[in-house]
């Protein structure tokens, strides 16, 4: 059993809390306690320190996940590539992976995002097409040869040729996309590990 964002559930009991959140908190440890032989109970957070502490007694393990180090950064740019046709080569994708220390995984989708969408925010911005030999219409400047004035809306739909993620998309991105990670809240992660953590 996966609990997502367990802070949400299973923060500090208090006085002030409601009866029905109370209740929840108490069943949840019972549940936890009488969990049958095979069951894993895995939980993940972002503040670990907020969990109440009969909850975190009952995760055995407490395992702190640093941010991604470059080779990890890089498994993450072709995960969320997939298989969106780009013209990045193996060396370009390993420099963006470096460039982008201090991202988390969240953040490095969010990168990836803006990036594939470059090529969309090109055609929606292009004013003129050409007809390549293919039969397919793709963004062209105003005087280049056979560009015809005519916007996205006007390109059917089966003849439009979208265009490939280039690294300037990925320049443009790493522009835009800012970490949301900062220094306190890791050193707030190390303290937490430091003291309660168990290891890997």
């Amino acid at each position: 059993m996966f609990i997502d964002e367990a802070d949400a559930l299973c923060t500090a009991r208090s006085d002030t809390e409601t009866d029905a959140s109370r209740r929840l908190k108490n069943e949840l440890l019972v549940r936890m306690s009488d969990a049958p032989e095979g069951v894993l109970v895995l939980g993940a957070t972002n503040l670990p320190w907020a969990l109440d502490a009969a909850i975190r007694r009952r995760f055995e393990r407490r395992i702190y996940i640093p941010l991604p180090d470059e080779l990890a950064r890089l498994g993450l740019l072709r995960i969320h590539l997939g298989a969106t046709p780009h013209t990045l080569t193996a060396n370009a994708l390993a420099s963006v992976a470096k460039r982008c220390e201090g991202l988390s995984g969240a953040d490095m989708s969010v990168l990836v995002r803006d990036a594939l969408f470059g090529p969309v925010r090109e055609l929606q911005h292009a004013t003129h097409f050409q007809k390549g030999t293919d039969g397919r219409w793709s963004a062209a400047q105003p005087n280049a040869p056979g560009a015809t004035p005519m916007t996205l809306m006007q390109v059917p739909a089966t003849q439009l040729s979208t265009p490939l993620v280039t690294q300037q998309h990925f320049e443009r991105a790493l522009r835009n996309v800012r970490p949301t990670v900062g220094k306190a809240d890791l050193q707030q992660h190390e303290q937490f590990t430091r003291e309660f953590g168990t290891g890997s």
